[in-house]
């Protein structure tokens, strides 16, 4: 894989959170409660549909990394643009899904009288 590609898809991958790292003031907190209602907010989080704005963000960034190389160099030059275009767009559209989801599930902890910390 091209060095180019790389780059901008680890800084994405590694800004990701996931809602395994929610970090709750469980002081008071039922354990068993706060699991069970934990689910739950994880379930309403999949309403999010990452995977389709992973799709989006790759399909954007092709159009556009194509659109660059055409105009800076050629043919070659657009096919390899669409490519790195395709892998950042698509990464970011990937994080960007993540990140909501985890919103999605601290705000539903915090409707349900949690504090959440992170």
């Amino acid at each position: 894989m091209n060095k180019l590609l790389i780059l901008p898809l680890l800084v994405l991958l590694s800004a990701c959170t996931t809602t395994d790292e929610i970090i709750i003031d469980k002081k008071g907190v039922d354990m068993a409660r706060y699991e069970q209602d934990l689910a739950e907010c994880r379930e309403y989080s999949q309403e999010v549909k990452t995977a389709e704005k992973g799709a989006r963000g790759a399909a954007s960034g092709a159009a556009v990394g194509g659109a660059i190389g055409a105009i800076t160099g050629g043919s070659d030059d657009a096919v390899k643009g669409a490519g790195v275009g395709a892998v950042t767009g698509g990464a970011k559209g990937l994080s960007q899904g993540e990140q909501t989801e985890v919103r999605v599930v601290k705000r539903c902890l915090a409707g349900r009288g949690y504090r959440v910390l992170n």
